[in-house]
């Protein structure tokens, strides 16, 4: 068993503050939301590069109107996300905790479904098909993914079922028992390896949409996958086929992926 480094969820205390009523006062930065900005970064560093590669047609500062709608996006849609798909009745009871995402709280295809968004409105403007912004925006994705896992593990969340393996850990919070560290597995496959088999497949030039496709075919595969090691939410359980509901979320999106890759190539073949 390894042991988990029980790191402070707050990297720093800005402070303190003397205000008047209040008393003291001191802003707490956490880890979970500085891994957002360091997803954030690596989005706007690998846009500006693609964009000069000349992935997608269009200026640098454009690029960064796009960030900017798709960090709205992330944070909007991942939140609103975990509230409607994952504790609907706890956020009904306590509305005003829906604004404390410093205590973690994000569901990616919340975020998903914000990002589209985001991109619909953008491809609009541009005058552009929604895929080619897609095919653009899903290799700057992943590593974003990665830290957002990192965050998830420093806060000792999400942990994963009982486990005898070797590297299981006790997680802070958790009812003692030997877990797997499942957040570093979603780290690993959805991030990084994600990242790595998008980042070779979009240097070469691709039908349009089929980058999209193998972006949600690999996030729902590879979480889909995980989600057997990791332990479903208290108040959901298991759901119909003993699938979790990170499971029956990941399903639309490989036979999505699926649809639009063989759809995709198709169309290229007729232009030929």
């Amino acid at each position: 068993m390894l042991s988990f480094p029980h790191i402070n969820p707050v990297a720093i205390a800005i402070g303190p503050f003397e205000l008047p009523i209040i008393g003291t006062l001191y802003i707490p930065v956490h880890w979970y939301g500085l891994m957002y900005l360091l997803a954030f970064f690596f989005a706007w560093l690998l846009g500006r590069y693609r964009v000069k590669q000349g992935a997608l047609d269009i200026s640098l500062t454009r690029f960064e109107d796009l960030l900017f709608y798709g960090i709205l996006g992330v944070i909007l849609g991942g939140r609103l996300g975990y509230v409607l798909f994952y504790k609907p009745l706890f956020y009904l009871q306590n509305p005003l905790d829906i604004f404390k995402v410093w205590d973690g709280g994000m569901s990616f295809h919340g975020g998903l479904i914000g990002v589209l968004i985001a991109m619909l409105w953008f491809a609009r403007q541009e005058k552009k098909t929604f895929f080619q912004i897609s095919d653009f925006v899903a290799p700057l994705v992943p590593l974003g993914l990665a830290t957002g896992r990192i965050g998830n593990f420093i806060n000792g969340e999400l942990w994963g079922r009982v486990t005898d393996a070797p590297w299981g850990m006790i997680f802070p919070y958790s009812d003692g028992a030997v877990r797997h560290p499942s957040q570093l597995y979603q780290m690993a496959l959805e991030g990084f390896s994600l990242f790595i088999i998008l980042w070779i497949f979009s240097s070469k030039k691709r039908p349009t949409g089929q980058v999209s496709a193998v972006f949600l075919m690999g996030y729902g595969f590879f979480r889909f996958i995980v989600e057997f090691t990791r332990e479903p939410d208290a108040h959901l359980g298991f759901l119909a086929l003993g699938f979790s509901m990170g499971q029956w979320l990941s399903l639309p999106m490989i036979l999505a992926g699926i649809a639009i890759f063989v759809l995709s190539t198709k169309q290229s073949k007729h232009q030929h």
